[in-house]
């Protein structure tokens, strides 16, 4: 399999799917400005939507968008426990939580990442990523990670609050979440996933 990623990008959440799985990757770096890979590809070609993440599959198919892409690697690696087994409620639970993070607060994001955004309306965008940040910070009462034990849902939920500390959003105040990120960054599939990316040495 190959991933086609941007570093920091929301790609690193399967990347770290990846790696947590255990599984033989690849990965192929993309230019979202020009829209080209490292192989000089056009990624157009690839996902014409032309952004990542993009899974690449050994039988020549692609899977687009995070929250399917991780939950299909941890299906792969179903001894990993990074998901619950699909059809049980437990799973059902897991793709609250992915779409609470992808539409709650990843699209929250992406105003803080547009220059031509108005600074009161990036104000206000902040102000609601806190309040959901707030109900993570609930839900994180009494556990290390969102499911209670580490699961796919906690590699995206850290590469979304990795943009934090880029666009002004403090998670600092609120200190269980400051905590879960140290935690899950301390993880060696996280690392090396990091590392892969050129995030950290």
């Amino acid at each position: 399999m190959k991933l086609y990623y941007s570093p920091g990008a929301c790609s690193l959440s399967p990347h770290i799917a990846l790696a947590e799985a255990g599984l033989a990757y690849t990965i192929e770096r993309v230019d979202l400005k020009t829209k080209k890979t490292e192989t000089g590809a056009d990624f157009f070609a690839i996902n014409p939507a032309g952004y990542v993440p993009v899974l690449l599959l050994d039988d020549g198919q692609t899977l687009t968008e995070g929250p399917a892409i991780v939950q299909f690697i941890a299906d792969l690696a179903p001894a990993k426990k990074l998901a619950p087994p699909a059809g049980s409620f437990e799973r059902v639970r897991l793709q609250e939580v992915l779409n609470f993070i992808s539409t709650e607060l990843h699209k929250s994001f992406s105003p803080l990442f547009n220059p031509a955004a108005p600074e009161d309306w990036k104000t206000f965008t902040r102000g609601l990523i806190g309040r959901r940040l707030d109900v993570i910070e609930q839900k994180l009462a009494g556990r290390d990670y969102l499911m209670g034990e580490f699961s796919v849902a906690d590699g995206y939920l850290f590469t979304v609050l990795g943009w934090g500390g880029l666009v002004g959003v403090d998670i600092t105040a609120r200190p269980l979440l400051a905590a879960y990120v140290a935690r899950v960054k301390a993880r060696p599939a996280v690392q090396q996933a990091m590392k892969e990316e050129g995030l950290i040495k």
